[in-house]
């Protein structure tokens, strides 16, 4: 298993399909992963940090299982079949319960707790952007504009079948 970050969440043109871009912690690959609109709302709110009125589906999938008095310490992409990627949520105890990768990456966010993506995902699916170590090095606004303006260029070329195994 690898760590991985959560970039952000894109609007793929022309299809106006959601998509959240991941990338490793300690690399240089990308893994675009194409989501539904629910999901990628769930996800921009955490990144951009705002908190609505009402708790959201993933606020409360986090709250039942403290209130059952366990914590989620982990999130793990296991899977990639035909463009559909399968995660995990491990808890405290060592149990798991299996998740879309959408839903876990929005859960991972609220706990918050680390990402982790199978070897073999990132192998299929992986994609190295040019010069990602500059873009992604500093944190900065500016870098991460760099980052997804480099992912866009990316996406001008590519379907979510290039993706299949």
């Amino acid at each position: 298993m690898i760590e991985i970050e959560v970039v952000g969440v894109r609007i793929e043109l022309p299809s106006n399909q959601p998509l959240v871009l991941l990338r490793e912690a300690e690399g240089e690959r990308h893994l675009p992963i194409w989501i539904g609109a629910p999901e990628a709302s769930a996800i921009a709110f955490v990144q951009q940090g705002i908190v609505p009125p009402r708790p959201m589906t993933h606020d409360l999938l986090v709250d039942a299982v403290s209130a059952a008095g366990r914590t989620i310490t982990e999130v793990r992409i296991t899977s990639v079949e035909d463009t559909v990627y399968h995660a995990q949520l491990v808890l405290d105890d060592g149990g798991t319960v299996n998740s879309r990768a959408s839903d876990a990456l929005a859960v991972a966010l609220r706990v918050p707790c680390p990402i982790f993506c199978a070897d073999d995902v990132l192998a299929l699916a992986g994609v190295e952007i040019a010069d990602a170590e500059d873009a992604t090095s500093g944190g900065s606004e500016e870098n991460a504009e760099k980052e997804v303006r480099q992912f866009r260029e990316f996406l001008a070329d590519v379907e979510p079948e290039d993706f299949e195994g």
